[in-house]
Order: C-alpha cells, then sequence, then structure tokens
C-alpha cells in the first residue's frame, strides 16, 4: 500500500513539539500578533489549544471588540475563526521540510447568535490542511484545503461558522 503524503510529516517529532510550544505559548504569541498582526494582538485573541488535529482560539467581548449594537464586531469574529484554520496551516507548513507559501482564496461565513460573551471557535480539519501541504512538496503543484471553524459562547450557543480555502504552494528557491 502506498504511503499517503501526509503520512510524510512526523507530527511526534522535536520541531513539531517545538512549533506547538511557540504557538501556545501566551508571550511568544502575542510577540508574534504585535509583528505581525496587531490588530490581534489588540483585540485580545488567544490560541487556547493547537494539535495536528484541531486548533482552538478565542475573542473576548469587550470594549476593543464591541459594535454599538453590543455584540462582538463581525471582523473581530473573522481574526479568530481565521486564526483557528491558520494555525492548523501554519502547522502544517512548518512541518512540510519544504518552504511552503500559504493563502486565503475563499472564505465563507454565516452568523447565527450575536456573540454577547467570549467567542470560542474550533477548527477539527488538521487532516486536511496536513494532506494539502504534504501534496504541495510532493507534487510540487499548489493544493488547497478548505477548513471550517464553529464560533460559540461559552453556554455553547454557536454564533458564527466560516470556511476558509487554503492555498498551499512549494515555493522555488531562486
Amino acid at each position: 500500500m502506498a504511503e499517503t503524503p501526509a503520512a510524510a510529516i512526523d507530527l511526534r517529532s522535536p520541531a513539531a513539539a517545538a512549533v506547538r510550544r511557540r504557538m501556545l505559548n501566551p508571550f511568544l504569541m502575542r510577540g508574534f500578533f504585535l509583528a505581525k498582526l496587531p490588530l490581534a494582538l489588540f483585540a485580545g485573541l488567544k490560541v487556547r489549544e493547537l494539535d495536528e488535529d484541531h486548533c482552538v482560539t478565542s475573542v473576548p467581548y469587550g470594549w476593543r471588540t464591541t459594535n454599538p449594537f453590543r455584540s462582538t464586531y463581525f471582523a473581530a469574529l473573522s481574526m479568530a475563526a481565521e486564526l483557528s484554520t491558520g494555525g492548523l496551516a501554519l502547522l502544517a507548513t512548518e512541518l512540510a521540510g519544504a518552504p511552503v507559501a500559504l493563502l486565503i482564496v475563499n472564505l465563507t461565513a454565516s452568523f447565527g447568535k450575536k456573540a454577547t460573551a467570549l467567542a470560542t471557535f474550533t477548527c477539527e480539519d488538521g487532516a486536511k490542511a496536513f494532506a494539502a501541504v504534504a501534496s504541495a512538496v510532493a507534487t510540487g503543484e499548489p493544493a488547497t484545503a478548505v477548513l471550517e471553524t464553529v464560533g460559540r459562547l461559552p453556554d455553547g450557543v454557536e454564533v458564527a461558522r466560516f470556511t476558509f480555502t487554503w492555498s498551499f504552494k512549494k515555493r522555488t528557491r531562486t
């Protein structure tokens, strides 16, 4: 039986553990946000959980993220949703063994109830991200992964559902 491209990435390696530790360390993530995503830092986004299967992020309800209708502004929800899928995409590219570019090429969203408390987004599509990255590295052709994330309030009420299409392409050294 042929080995799947995703199997080429060793998720139990010291490199994988180091990437996870770095992304889960609040101090290091604040530094990353400050350097690369200052709005995420200002909004108070947090990475709560991250492994090869899922990523959990949150955005607080408060003066920095609230709209005039007394709910979390959709842009703040969008940032947390993107981070939950992007955490998996970044983990997959960091462990690819070759430089891989990543880009969102499509986004859909639906909003249910008003977010009036901490919103937590969970993406459980890690296998899709790792398979797409492994395919891009193995074939040299771009690959996409459609990752869905669901945002919930502390009581379990769904406030939003996002689907991001990530494109991965192996970078060529020039």
